[in-house]
């Protein structure tokens, strides 16, 4: 078996990685913005991108983790969260929510895992 990677912006490391049956991805906002909920959805998108390269999507996921530079704006980026997620539990991962230092102008980074 191969391992498939998807780049990134950044040098040394990728985007996504994905081998048998399983596939890593992580992904920051592409936007512009210090609001969470604009900057979750931004996340959000790309990493529907990166998934889409693997050949899978958000309903195989098994397990996120999102990092938050301030817990208290959690509210915020679960309302994007549960828009993108959508209403069935059969496709809600496990998922965690940590507070976390990250790069500048970055305020949430989110972790997946899923199927491939």
């Amino acid at each position: 078996m191969d391992i498939t990677r998807i780049r990134g912006p950044y040098t040394g490391r990728n985007s996504g990685t994905s081998y048998n049956g399983m596939g890593w991805a992580v992904a920051t906002t592409q936007i512009d913005t210090d609001d969470v909920f604009e900057q979750t959805a931004s996340t959000l998108a790309r990493l529907d991108e990166i998934l889409g390269q693997m050949g899978t999507d958000k309903t195989r996921l098994l397990s996120a983790t999102i990092y938050l530079t301030d817990i208290a704006q959690k509210d915020a980026m679960d309302r994007a969260w549960t828009t993108w997620i959508g209403d069935d539990p059969a496709h809600w991962p496990q998922r965690a929510c940590v507070q976390s230092g990250l790069a500048a102008g970055h305020l949430v980074e989110i972790v997946v895992l899923a199927a491939v």
